[in-house]
């Protein structure tokens, strides 16, 4: 991984981009993969891929990431001129308080805080105390009255998203808000530029996507695939690494930071492209996890696998620790070996190849 490489990570986990307001972090991914691709382009609401033709002309690879992350947004503003908040996507509001924020307004971010009224004033009720709701947490933006937020470009509808950035820390991990899933669209960008490198032209064309709205159901992703139909699918997400305090492996499985992605196995998971991501795994020696997905994934798997005809499709998954935080932690060893995995399973793809059921 190249300086500009890193750099270009930080640049797009910096870049806010709540769900339905991705349009400013599509265009940081855009320009980056735009110079390893034949053509970038996007959809009516902001789905952005991006396509690097094969020798085939009818058979396609997708690489599919989502390029929306947590937040808040704007509900309410008090004559006192306090904001009140709603969730965009799983925001946890039990660590929301005493948190930074960027209230994105069109004539730029503005800060906020949300309060947290000091413990001295909560002492009588602390043995009863609760996690907040979403409708406690309120936002100070320096405003006295209702009028000094109109006069800072702050209305009902903005949304915010916490002000912490990304850092490295010790033992090759990587710390910040929005790995969910921007590390994604970093990770795809990086397979079409090695494929795009190498000596050889794939034969499937490689398309990669970075779909909108996946942390409220996944509209962006059905809607692309709708339109790109490819042969075959890799969807990239993260799952919760469980090597962390209190978690029971036989609730929540056995996924530890390090120690490579994880392959999903069962519902919207083609048993014939699993299979295929487990020989390349074993052939390149990259190592692997395994999940359970009983019913479903919880992904943008849900919705691709069953547009039109049906798209082939899998779930690869980089461990994460503290999801849905500020301090959302990935390991660069697994990143590195995600990549390598999805670089190998497009380049192992021919011209015969057909993942559909047989009788």
């Amino acid at each position: 991984m190249t300086k500009a490489d890193k750099q270009f990570l930080f640049d797009l986990l910096s870049t806010p981009s709540p769900t339905g307001f991705e349009m400013p972090g599509q265009r940081v991914w855009a320009k980056h993969i735009g110079k390893h691709s034949d053509s970038v382009d996007c959809d009516t609401y902001g789905s952005t891929w991006a396509v690097l033709k094969g020798s085939s002309k009818t058979k396609s690879v997708m690489l599919e990431a989502h390029a929306d992350e947590i937040g808040y947004m704007i509900k309410h503003i008090t004559k006192d001129g306090f904001l009140y908040v709603d969730r965009v996507g799983g925001s946890d509001a039990a660590t929301g308080r005493g948190r930074r924020l960027d209230i994105l307004t069109e004539q730029g971010p503005v800060t906020g805080i949300i309060g947290n009224t000091a413990i001295h004033l909560r002492r009588d009720s602390l043995a009863n105390e609760k996690a907040p709701q979403i409708h406690q947490l309120w936002v100070d933006v320096g405003a006295s009255s209702r009028e000094e937020v109109a006069e800072m470009g702050i209305r009902v509808g903005h949304a915010a998203v916490y002000q912490d950035g990304p850092m490295e820390m010790a033992n090759k991990r990587l710390v910040g808000r929005a790995l969910d899933n921007r590390i994604g669209g970093f990770i795809i960008a990086q397979v079409m530029k090695k494929i795009a490198k190498a000596k050889s032209k794939p034969n499937h064309s490689l398309l990669c996507l970075n779909a909108i709205q996946e942390e409220i159901g996944g509209s962006g992703a059905k809607m692309a695939t709708h339109r790109l139909m490819p042969s075959v699918c890799i969807c990239l997400d993260v799952t919760h690494a469980t090597d962390t305090p209190g978690l029971s492996a036989a609730q929540y499985g056995e996924v530890k930071l390090g120690q490579g992605p994880s392959l999903t196995h069962g519902s919207a998971n083609h048993p014939l492209v699993v299979e295929r991501l487990m020989a390349v795994a074993e052939k390149s020696e990259i190592p692997i996890q395994h999940e359970a997905a009983s019913r479903f994934t919880g992904t943008d798997t849900d919705k691709i696998f069953d547009v039109q005809h049906g798209v082939p499709s899998a779930l690869v998954s980089l461990p994460l620790r503290c999801m849905h935080s500020v301090v959302e932690t990935a390991h660069w060893d697994d990143i590195e070996a995600t990549i390598d995995l999805l670089a190998a399973f497009v380049s192992s793809l021919k011209a015969g190849d057909d993942f559909s059921q047989k009788l």
